[in-house]
């Protein structure tokens, strides 16, 4: 099968058929994953702090430091959520807080080595590339030396978190405080050279064109052939309530499922090396998110025993561990668990 290029992925967007969609990107996991296995993580989002500058017009989990509501959280508050995770045979926890402005190196190395002493059996899937250009810059040390010091102290992989469209035109409006799109990229190239693996991911439905969306998969895939360091691609459509780039923009309508479902299909056939594809229960709710698996996902996602930022955005989904089981073999697929590394931990056969 050659390599879908550019122009032939803009052109299905437009006008492919939904159905001939779903069934090349089936044919492309099914080579992919032959065994038809469909895999999914207990884990929990721990958003450290909402302390932000960056101030990103589509979020409306942010805060300054004195707003009433601002947090940082304390170990023992840390703790007490990992306890929890534990208690439901949880494996990961993704790490990831507002840009604080004042948080230096010393504090996440301290951080990280507590969780990662008192919790070895928890894996650190943290800090996205957002965070870790501050703490370089605050801290006046380079991303390499940040990367290398968190993995030092237990960091296991970072997440694609920050993405949003990979085009400055669109970072400019809607992020415009937010790092360059070749910046996310180097900093995900630095962090795979060092050993540390990552998921990539997409936040469309702002201010992209059909263009900017394959040229985000470009970049990704670019960065794939060069590194192999993505283990999995993640994407979602804009929530937009309680968001300042909504109230600038109201004529910004809500994406459909079609929509989402024909993007889910040409990325899963345009990322050809990018294992494994993620469906977005959170955004779409569970029986969109079950569709997504005949539209190239391969993997459910987390269990999210807790989220804070899309539901500070309007998307209030949750779904148990057996409500996942439930919907994968419902499509005649193999239920798994899995960990951060996509390896499988139980199956549901």
């Amino acid at each position: 099968m050659s390599r879908l290029t550019k122009e032939e992925a803009v052109d299905l967007i437009r006008n492919a058929d939904l159905k001939t969609l779903g069934k090349l990107a089936t044919a492309r996991k099914k080579a992919l994953h032959p065994k038809g296995v469909t895999t999914f993580v207990v884990d929990r989002n721990i958003n450290y702090t909402n302390i932000c500058w960056v101030d990103c017009k589509f979020c409306a989990f942010y805060r300054h430091e004195k707003d009433e509501d601002a947090y940082v959280l304390t170990y023992d508050e840390i703790d007490a959520k990992i306890d929890e995770l534990l208690a439901i045979g949880g494996t990961q926890i993704l790490f990831q807080g507002g840009v604080h402005p004042k948080l230096k190196i010393e504090w996440y190395e301290a951080l990280v080595e507590h969780i990662h002493t008192k919790y070895p059996q928890i894996t650190i899937h943290g800090f996205s590339a957002i965070e870790i250009d501050f703490i370089a810059k605050v801290s006046r040390i380079s991303v390499e030396e940040v990367l290398t010091r968190l993995k030092a102290k237990g960091l296991s992989s970072i997440p694609g978190a920050g993405a949003e469209i990979l085009n400055d035109r669109v970072r400019d409006i809607i992020a415009p405080r937010k790092i360059d799109a070749d910046v996310w990229i180097d900093i995900h190239r630095k962090a795979h050279k060092l050993g540390i693996k990552s998921t990539a991911t997409m936040m469309y439905g702002t201010m992209e064109t059909d263009e900017e969306i394959v040229e985000h998969w470009d970049m990704v895939r670019r960065l794939q052939d060069e590194t192999g360091g993505f283990r999995a691609f993640i994407m979602w459509s804009f929530q937009g309530e309680n968001t300042k780039l909504l109230e600038e923009f109201p004529e910004m309508k809500k994406h459909s499922a079609n929509r989402y479902l024909r993007l889910l299909a040409v990325s899963r056939l345009f990322l050809d090396n990018v294992p494994n594809l993620q469906s977005s229960w959170v955004t779409q709710g569970p029986y969109i998110g079950q569709m997504a698996l005949q539209f190239g996902a391969n993997d459910l996602g987390s269990t999210m025993m807790e989220e804070n930022v899309v539901r500070s955005a309007g998307a209030g989904f949750r779904m148990a561990k057996d409500e996942m089981v439930r919907l994968i073999r419902d499509i005649g697929e193999t239920p798994a668990i899995r960990n951060t590394a996509y390896e499988t931990l139980e199956l549901f056969a």
